[in-house]
C-alpha cells in the first residue's frame, strides 16, 4: 500500500528537488596567497634618526623628478609618470615609512611603491536629431573623445627597483653632526712662593 502524502509536503518535495538541480557548484579561482616570506625588499636600517631618514628619501624622489606628495618627519610619498607606449600611461606612488629601530639611534625605512596602468579609450559620440513628428533620433557620429581608463593597478616587489632606491637614499643621508667638547682657555702659571714678594721700582721719567 502506497503511503500517503499531503499536498504541502508533496509541494515542499518537489522544491527541493529543483533546487537541489539548480545548485552548481563554485568555481575555483586561482589565487596565489602572500607568502610572508621575504622581510629584505621593502625595508633597509639607516645609523641616522627618523627625520635624517625620511628627509633623505625626500630628496632621492625630488633628484629622481618625482613630485613630492606627502612629507614629514616619518613619511614621504612621491609619484612619478611614465608612458611607456603611445597609447599607455603609467604612475608610480612610491610611499616610504621611517620608523625608529628599538632604542638606538637607527631607523628602519619602509618603502613601497604602487604602480597604476591607463589605457587610451575612445568614446563616441552620439547627437539627438529631430525628425518633426517622430521626436528625435540618438544617432552615432565619427567623432570621438579620448579618455585614460585605469586597466590595472599592482604593488611593485622587484628588490632590483628597491634596492637602487635605497642606495640613493644613502647618499643622500645626512649623520648625525658630532657634538664637539668645549676645549677650556689655557691657564696661566700660578705667582711663585719661593720669596718674599718685592716691589717694581718705577721707571724713570724723561724730563
Amino acid at each position: 500500500m502506497r503511503p500517503f502524502l499531503p499536498n504541502a509536503a508533496l509541494a515542499l518535495l518537489f522544491t527541493l528537488v529543483l533546487a537541489g538541480c539548480g545548485i552548481t557548484s563554485p568555481k575555483q579561482v586561482t589565487y596565489d596567497p602572500e607568502e610572508f616570506d621575504s622581510t629584505t625588499t621593502h625595508t633597509r636600517s639607516f645609523p641616522a634618526t627618523q627625520a635624517q631618514t625620511c628627509e633623505a628619501a625626500r630628496r632621492a624622489l625630488l633628484s629622481q623628478g618625482y613630485l613630492v606628495t606627502a612629507a614629514n618627519a616619518d613619511l614621504v610619498a612621491g609619484r612619478k609618470s611614465f608612458q611607456p607606449a603611445s597609447e599607455v600611461h603609467v604612475e608610480v606612488e612610491l610611499r616610504v615609512v621611517c620608523a625608529r629601530d628599538g632604542g638606538g639611534a637607527s631607523t628602519i625605512a619602509f618603502a613601497s611603491a604602487l604602480q597604476d596602468r591607463y589605457s587610451l579609450k575612445k568614446l563616441n559620440n552620439s547627437a539627438s536629431v529631430g525628425v518633426g513628428a517622430l521626436g528625435s533620433l540618438s544617432l552615432p557620429f565619427s567623432s570621438s573623445d579620448d579618455a585614460l581608463v585605469k586597466v590595472a593597478s599592482e604593488t611593485l616587489t622587484d628588490e632590483r627597483f628597491y634596492d637602487r632606491f635605497f642606495v640613493l637614499l644613502d647618499r643622500f643621508l645626512v649623520p648625525e653632526a658630532v657634538q664637539s667638547t668645549p676645549v677650556a682657555p689655557p691657564s696661566l702659571p700660578a705667582p711663585s712662593t719661593d720669596g718674599p714678594l718685592r716691589p717694581v721700582p718705577p721707571s724713570p721719567s724723561r724730563g
